[in-house]
C-alpha cells in the first residue's frame, strides 16, 4: 500500500507524541517529539514556511512517517532520546563521542570496604561513587596512591567469614594492606583508614600532606633516608592529584558545565564536572550541525544525548545558552536522578566566569582542531591541487596507481590503489594475477592488468599514475586507446636510488621540489603502490611454498600428514621410523604405513 502523505497529515492527532521519518529505504532518518503532532510534523511539510537547508534536505529524503503517542512531554522527550539512541538517525544532532565514564566504587555496606575501579554506577543504596572522571588511567593511578597510603584490600575475599582461610596476599608484604583477611587489623582501625580515604577522594589533602611531610623530616633526622625518599615520593603523588582537582567553586555543590564553540558546521561543546566544589575532569564532544541551527538548539540536543547516556546527574546544569525546553529536560533529568536538577544560564558572578571558562576551552580545542585539519588539508588535498597544477589539470580528486611485482617471472601479481582527496581509499584497491605472461615481462604484464581493469571500470579517476616511465605511460596509452577510455596518465619516475624524482607526463619529465607537499604525496603514492603489490606477491609465493614432502606420497592426506609431523616432529625422526612405529599413528593403517616408509628408503636407494 502506498503512502499518501496528504492523507496521513489529515490523521495526525493534536497530542503530545513522537515521530519517525523514514527515507525510501525504510532506514530512521529523524526522530522528534511534539507537544501537538498535529502542528509540528505538518510544519516539516509547509513550503511557506522558512526551513534550514538540513530540514530541507531531510524533507526530500522523506518516503513516510510513523509516530507514537504518548501522555505527556515529558513521555516523550524520554521516548525521543531512547530512539535516539537506539536507532541514531543521521538528520538528528549525533555525538561523535560516545563514552562511558569510569568512577570509584566506595563498598561500605561491607565490614572491611575496598575501593573498586567501576564503569556502571548502580542505585543501589549499599555503594557510594566518586567520580565521573575524564581518565580511566587517572583512575587507576589514584587507587594504586591511596592503596599505598591507607593499605585499602583489593580482595574479594568475604570477611570476616575467610578470616583466616588463607595465607596473606603480596599486598600484605609490601606493606600496602594490612591483611584484614588474617584478623591483624580490627575492623574499627580499618574503617577509621578507609574514612582517610574517602576524605582523599573528597578533596581533603592537606592533613594528609601535613601528615606526610612530618613523617619525612622525621625519618630524615633519624638517618632513615630510605623511608623518607618513599614518604616524599608519596607526598609528590598526592601533590600532583591534588593540583589537578582545582577549587573552582566556594560552595560544594555537584555541578556540570556545559558550553560550546562554532565555526560553521563544526562544534564543539566543553563539559566541566565539577563535584563537591573541585573541577574533577572535564571533556569535549564533536558535533555536525546545520548552518542555521541555533545555539540554544544546538546546545539543547546535546544535553537530552549526553546525559541520556551517563549514569550520573548532578543537582545543578549551568549553561551558556537558553533553551527552549528547559523546564521538560529539569522533569526529566529531576525524575532520573530521584531529586530535583536545575538547569541555569548565570548572569554575573562566579559561575558566568565558570561558564566563560568552558566557552574558552571548547574554543581552543575547536582552534587546534581546525589547525590540525588545515595541516592535514595541505598533505592532501592542498598536494592534490599542487599536483593538478604541475600537470596542467583542472582539478584532481581520485588517483589511481598502478604497479607490478614478481621475482625472474615467478608468480607476476598487479596491483592497483586509490587515493581519493590525497588519502588512500582502501576499500577500492585491487590485485590482478597475471596469467597470459611467461616471464619477466613488466611491460606486456602491465598491458593485461590495464586491459582487464579498463574494461571493467566502474569509477572513472582523474588521473592515472604509473610506477615507471615513458615505457609504462605509453603502455597505459595504448590499452586506453584500444579500450576507448581517455583519462590523464603520468609516470611517476624513480632515480637511480629507487627513490621517487619526479613525474613524466605529456612526453616531458616535470621535475618536483622535494620539499613540496606535492612531491610528498607522490612518493606516499608510489610507495603504496609498491607495498600492496608485494605484499600479494608474497602472499602468493608463500602458499606456494606451503608445500610438504608428505603431500607426494600416495594416501596421505592432510590428516595423516599432521598426525606424523606430530608424532615423529622432525622429517629425519619420520624417516628413521620403523613400518610398525609408523602404523601406531593416529589415522595411520599398514598400507599407508609402508607407503610412507618405502617412499623414503626405495627413493634413498635409487
Amino acid at each position: 500500500m502506498l503512502f499518501d502523505l496528504e492523507e496521513e497529515l489529515k490523521k495526525l492527532p493534536a497530542s503530545p507524541g513522537v515521530y519517525l521519518m523514514h527515507n525510501n529505504r525504510d532506514e530512521i532518518i529523524y526522530v522528534g517529539k511534539a507537544i501537538s503532532l498535529k502542528n509540528r510534523v505538518r510544519q516539516y511539510f509547509q513550503s511557506s514556511r522558512n526551513k534550514t537547508a538540513k530540514i530541507q534536505q531531510m524533507v526530500s529524503h522523506i518516503a513516510w512517517f510513523e509516530y507514537i503517542l504518548t501522555d505527556s512531554e515529558l513521555e516523550a522527550l524520554v521516548l525521543e532520546c531512547n530512539l535516539i539512541k537506539e536507532h541514531r538517525p543521521r538528520y538528528n544532532t549525533m555525538l561523535k563521542d560516545d563514552k562511558t565514564y569510569p568512577y570509584i566504587k566506595a563498598t561500605i555496606w561491607e565490614d572491611f570496604p575496598r575501593l573498586l575501579f567501576s564503569r556502571d554506577m548502580k542505585k543501589d543504596g549499599r555503594s557510594r561513587y566518586f567520580g565521573p572522571y575524564t581518565s580511566a588511567g587517572a583512575v587507576k593511578d589514584s587507587l594504586e596512591l591511596i592503596h599505598k597510603l591507607y593499605r585499602i584490600r583489593t580482595c574479594n575475599r568475604s570477611l570476616p567469614k575467610d578470616t583466616g582461610k588463607e595465607r596473606p596476599c603480596l599486598n600484605y608484604h609490601i606493606h600496602q594492606c594490612d591483611a584484614p583477611c588474617q584478623g591483624y587489623i580490627s575492623k574499627e582501625e580499618y574503617q577509621e583508614s578507609f574514612k582517610g580515604a574517602l576524605d582523599f577522594l573528597g578533596g581533603h589533602y592537606e592533613p594528609l600532606l601535613k601528615s606526610l611531610e612530618d613523617k619525612m623530616y622525621d625519618a630524615s633526622e633519624k638517618m632513615e633516608f630510605e623511608k623518607a625518599i618513599e614518604y616524599r615520593e608519596l607526598l609528590n603523588s598526592v601533590k600532583q592529584v591534588a593540583q589537578k582537582q582545582k577549587i573552582t567553586s566556594s560552595g560544594r555543590e555537584d555541578r556540570d558545565i556545559v558550553a560550546m564553540a562554532r565555526a560553521m558546521e563544526a562544534v564543539v561543546v566543553q563539559v566541566f564536572f565539577i563535584r563537591e566544589g573541585k573541577m574533577i575532569g572535564r571533556d569535549h564532544f564533536y558535533i555536525q550541525v546545520g548552518m542555521a541551527e541555533e545555539k540554544g538548539e544546538i546546545i539543547s540536543g546535546f544535553v537530552k544525548q549526553f546525559y541520556a547516556g551517563t549514569p550520573y546527574i548532578p543537582r545543578e546544569i549551568m549553561m551558556q545558552y537558553e533553551i527552549g525546553e528547559a523546564e521538560v529536560i529539569e522533569s526529566w533529568l529531576s525524575e532520573r536522578k530521584g531529586q530535583k536538577v536545575h538547569i541555569c544560564v548565570p548572569k554575573k558572578g562566579e559561575k558566568e566566569k565558570l561558564v566563560e571558562l568552558a566557552q574558552k576551552n571548547a574554543k581552543m580545542v575547536l582552534d587546534q582542531d581546525k589547525e590540525r585539519i588545515r595541516r592535514e588539508e595541505g598533505r592532501t588535498i592542498g598536494a592534490m591541487k599542487e599536483i593538478a597544477g604541475l600537470l596542467n589539470l583542472p582539478e584532481i580528486s581520485r588517483v589511481e596507481a598502478y604497479d607490478i611485482s614478481n621475482i625472474s617471472g615467478f608468480q607476476t601479481v598487479g596491483s592497483m590503489v586509490v587515493f581519493e582527496k590525497g588519502k588512500p581509499k582502501r576499500s577500492d584497491y585491487r590485485k590482478f594475477r597475471i596469467r597470459g605472461v611467461q616471464g619477466a615481462d613488466d611491460y606486456a604484464s602491465m598491458e593485461e592488468m590495464l586491459t582487464r581493469r579498463l574494461s571493467h571500470y566502474e569509477t572513472y579517476p582523474d588521473l592515472i599514475m604509473m610506477d615507471g616511465g615513458r615505457g609504462q605511460v605509453n603502455i597505459a596509452l595504448k590499452v586506453m586507446d584500444a579500450v576507448g577510455v581517455h583519462v590523464p596518465v603520468c609516470g611517476m619516475v624513480k632515480d637511480d636510488h629507487h627513490r621517487t624524482r619526479g613525474i613524466y607526463f605529456n612526453n616531458v619529465e616535470i621535475p618536483i621540489d622535494r620539499d613540496s607537499e606535492g612531491f610528498r604525496l607522490v612518493t606516499r603514492i608510489q610507495d603504496e603502490a609498491h607495498r600492496f603489490a608485494i605484499e600479494y606477491h608474497r602472499s602468493l609465493r608463500s602458499k606456494e611454498q606451503v608445500h610438504s614432502v608428505l603431500d607426494d606420497i600416495k594416501g596421505i592426506g592432510p590428516a595423516r600428514r599432521r598426525a606424523l609431523m606430530k608424532a615423529f616432529q622432525t622429517l629425519d625422526d619420520l624417516k628413521a621410523a620403523s613400518e610398525e612405529e609408523l602404523a601406531q599413528v593416529e589415522g595411520m593403517n599398514s598400507l599407508s604405513a609402508r607407503q610412507v616408509y618405502e617412499f623414503f628408503h626405495v627413493a634413498k636407494q635409487n
